[in-house]
Formats: C-alpha cells, structure tokens, sequence
C-alpha cells in the first residue's frame, strides 16, 4: 500500500509540473490544488462529500416537489423557499462535481473557459442567494407586521417581480467582473490553491495589473452583501418590536417561529460570507479558507432544507400528507 500511495503522489507531481511548463498552452489550463491529503484520506472525503452531494438534492428537491403538489404551501412564504431550494441545487451543482472528480482523479485541470464559468455561477447564484434571503426576511417582516395586508403587498405579481429582480441583479452585479478576467493574460503559475475557481485567487495568478477587477469584486461583494444585511436586520428589528407588543406569551413564540428558520440560515450564511469575502484575509492559513468555502459551497446547502423542514410544521405535515398519498396508491 504505501508503494501504491508513492506512485500515485509522483503522478500527482509530474500532472502539476507539466501544467506549470506547457508553456503558452497552459495560458488555457489551470491546476486546482484541491485539499493536498494523503490519498486514503481525499478517499473519505470524497465519499463525505458525495453522500452530502446526495442529501443536498434530495433534501432540495423534496422542497420543491412539496411547494409544487400541496396547495396550502402555495403562498408567498413558500414560493422564495421554493426558490431558494432551486438556487441551492444549482449551487452544489457548481462547485461539487469537479470537487469530487478532482478528490479521485490524478488530472486536475480545469479549462480557462471552465474556470471562469465556474466561478461566475459560483458568484452569480451566491449573489441571488443573498438577495432573496432579504426578499424572505421583507416577506416576513409583512407578514407580521401587517398581517391584514399581507396578501395585498406580497401577491402574485410582486413575488415574481421580486424574484426576477434576485436574478437579474445578481447577472448585472457579477457581469463586470467576469468581464475583466476575460480580458486577462495567464503568463505565469497557473497553479490555484483551492478546490474551485474562487475569484481572487485566479486572478492572482494573472501578469496583468489586477487592482481594478480584485476592487471592484471587493466593492460589489460589499454593497450587494451589506444592503441584504441592512435590509434582513431593518425588517428583523421591526418583526422583534412587534412581537415585544404581543401580550400573549404563546402568541410571542408562534408568532416568532415562523420565522425563526430564516434567521437561521441568514446568520449561517451571513456568516461564512463575511469570513470569506468581508474579512481581511491575511494571517488566515489557506485550509482555514478552504474549510469555510466547504461549510459555504457543500454543507450549508444541505443545511437548509433540513432547518426548514425540521422547524416548520406545515412542511412537516406536507411530508406526511404525500407519504401517506403514497403509501395509499402503492
């Protein structure tokens, strides 16, 4: 076994130094480093993160197709968690194939062209995630401070129209960017320390001066995650005020419970936002980054159709109501 485990790594070797001396033809290619493990171990990871891979489409997937098939999850509340459920699909699906073949294979190269889609849907559908979490948190802050109202501001119409603007201002947010790195020449190391095309790493790795497009992500990032929190926190101080002025104690707790599992993924993903992109980097070990970006790309994902489903009764009793329906016809 360790002679097997010694070809393989002087495989790995001679993979990255071609990468590194093809000359201009590796201007096209780059070497995702990955997780740098012993191969017993990049093993179980794989296999961590396959069953994750699994559980995240199921779970999201399950979401969706209750949304879908019950009728009284046919409202507002559902219809962003419905989407937040597709955004999330679309997310593992980005980052977590190529993790997973690069964990078990010995090539791990990835195009120009497949670095740089890959890190603008990873950017994209990160960006219409933060949008929509304060879309949920102003369709929760109706919903409790005007209940009277809530089905006359948060219609049909206006949940489309919010939605829309979640992914078309995510397109306009990251179309700068990507721009710039089209316009990039790769002349030297094309060798990433990571296991996805995060954004400033690759573009590190350009001859080009890089102060513009690494800015201006900095400064987008900043807006578009600082008016999600100014707005999740606004719509929250409001919604905790109101519940204040509940003379029921019952009512207080149910009242909050319906949106307790938004808060909790907005803190969850908030958070690992804000280590990754808010934070200064340096003195920050490069596996403690990769670490967050797993928590950020691969778990929390899988997180939340668990947190909704696990707090959420009428999400609950939808599952029961369809396991039931199946059973019946089987």
């Amino acid at each position: 076994m360790p002679g097997v485990q010694k070809i393989l790594w002087s495989a790995r070797i001679a993979a990255r130094e071609e990468v590194e001396v093809t000359g201009t033809t590796s201007n096209h290619l780059f070497l995702l480093i990955g997780f740098q493990l012993p191969w017993p171990m990049e093993v179980l990871l794989f296999v961590a993160l396959l069953v994750v891979f699994l559980l995240t489409l199921a779970g999201n997937i399950t979401i969706i197709t209750l949304v879908c098939l019950t009728q009284r999850l046919q409202t507002p509340m559902y219809f962003f968690l419905c989407n937040l459920s597709l955004l999330e699909i679309l997310f593992v699906l980005t980052v977590t194939p190529k993790t997973l073949v690069n964990l078990v294979s010995l090539n791990k190269t990835i195009s120009f062209i497949g670095c740089a889609a890959q890190c603008y849907f990873y950017f994209f559908l990160g960006t219409c995630e933060i949008i929509l979490i304060a879309v949920m948190a102003f369709d929760r802050y109706v919903a409790i401070c005007h209940p009277l109202r809530y089905l006359v501001i948060i219609n049909g119409h206006v949940c489309i129209s919010l939605v829309l603007a979640c992914w078309i201002g995510a397109l306009l947010n990251n179309f700068v960017p990507v721009i710039l790195l089209a316009w990039l020449s790769f002349c030297g190391s094309n060798v990433i320390d990571h296991f996805f095309c995060d954004y400033a790493p690759m573009v590190k790795l350009s001859c080009n001066d890089v102060h513009l497009p690494l800015a201006l992500e900095a400064i987008l990032s900043a807006i578009v995650l600082l008016s999600s929190m100014s707005v999740t926190g606004i719509s929250y101080l409001y919604i905790v005020a109101t519940i204040l002025r509940m003379h029921s104690t019952q009512g207080r707790l149910k009242t909050f419970s319906t949106c307790a599992s938004h808060l909790t993924v907005a803190s969850i993903f908030y958070g690992s936002a804000i280590f990754m992109y808010s934070l200064p980097s340096q003195g920050r070990s490069r596996d403690v980054q990769k670490a967050v970006a797993v928590l950020t790309a691969v778990v929390t994902p899988l997180l939340n159709p668990f947190i909704y489903s696990l707090r959420n009764e009428k999400v609950k009793e939808a599952f029961r109501d369809c396991l039931r329906k199946k059973k019946f016809v089987l």
